[in-house]
């Protein structure tokens, strides 16, 4: 059997949800060994994640479809981790045809041994990586990353075989190698925020870009502070939720124009063409964004659109 095995997010600005743990740590970390138990059971499998940062959240999950579909795999399994109210707990899984429905619940089965609360096999023609792909596709969210319960069930070596014995029926029984160093469950998330920041161009309380280390220190948590203080959240220093959902807000690289109704991306557009950050786009600061869109050799309209952004931050 041919797999495509999606390890969800992990291709900023397509990241996933945080809770007491993160999900893109944790897809990473149960993906792979899914990955790797298929193989050693014999079967082929296209890893399906795309290799690095996506220009928008539409184009990593293109690319995931685009994989799967173009090495014409025979089962799509994308792998998720649900967050919601931090009471919200179980296994759901989604598929789209009848067939992927028979192949989702198995799996949901398999999972629900674990202990987790069974919420169904559920329809997924909504989901993207679902609607898109030309094969039975099934994406499976497995367990709620804001919720204790679930976080305390939780193992990932568990989750992975109950994965791997739901699509075939069984798992290896000989040790599968281990996964490349690279590859492992490295927290991974200070990582991100550093490399996020340094795009951002939001510098330490030296007024220096971030060495990408992983490491959290005085010098990473200034840079966070410096981010908050220039989007208008309350000042910590730690990358909460607010934070990270502002640095997402402005990779997503949104359409904005004169009068816009303001808020976060356009207090960061006011710190990055210098004018004061009250997140109003008013006639100063379009005359800022004009001037930067004038030396940069844009089209001085006053509209960051596509080249704008690329222009800001690639």
């Amino acid at each position: 059997m041919k797999f495509g095995i999606d390890i969800g997010h992990n291709s900023p600005p397509d990241t996933g949800a945080r809770g007491i743990k993160f999900e893109d740590n944790l897809t990473l970390e149960v993906g792979n060994k899914v990955i790797e138990k298929l193989k050693a059971l014999g079967h082929e499998v296209i890893s399906c994640r795309p290799n690095g940062p996506s220009s928008s959240v539409k184009d990593s999950l293109s690319q995931r479809v685009n994989k799967a579909n173009a090495n014409r795999v025979e089962i799509f399994v994308s792998i998720h981790f649900n967050a919601f109210n931090g009471q919200a707990n179980g296994t759901e899984v989604f598929a789209g045809s009848e067939t992927s429905r028979k192949i989702a619940k198995p799996v949901l089965d398999e999972i629900i041994k674990l202990g987790f609360f069974n919420r169904g096999v559920k329809s997924g023609s909504h989901l993207f990586v679902i609607r898109n792909t030309n094969m039975p596709a099934v994406l499976v969210e497995c367990c709620f990353i804001d919720s204790q319960k679930d976080v305390n069930l939780f193992n990932s070596e568990a989750m992975a075989n109950a994965i791997v014995k739901g699509l075939t029926g069984k798992v290896p029984t000989t040790p599968v190698p281990p996964v490349p160093d690279e590859e492992q469950n490295v927290d991974t998330t200070t990582l991100r925020l550093q490399k996020a920041l340094n795009r951002l161009k939001i510098t330490d309380k030296n007024g220096k870009p971030l060495v990408e280390d992983n490491v959290l220190g005085a010098i990473t948590s200034s840079a966070v502070e410096n981010f908050q203080k220039i989007v208008g959240i309350a000042t910590s220093g730690v990358a909460n939720t607010s934070t990270w959902n502002a640095i997402n807000l402005i990779l997503a690289k949104r359409i904005i124009r004169p009068n816009h109704a303001g808020g976060t991306v356009v207090r960061y557009l006011q710190y990055r063409v210098g004018v004061e950050t009250d997140g109003v786009y008013g006639p100063q600061t379009e005359a800022a964004i004009k001037k930067y869109q004038q030396q940069n050799g844009l089209t001085a309209d006053g509209i960051v659109g596509p080249n704008s952004w690329q222009k800001l931050i690639g």
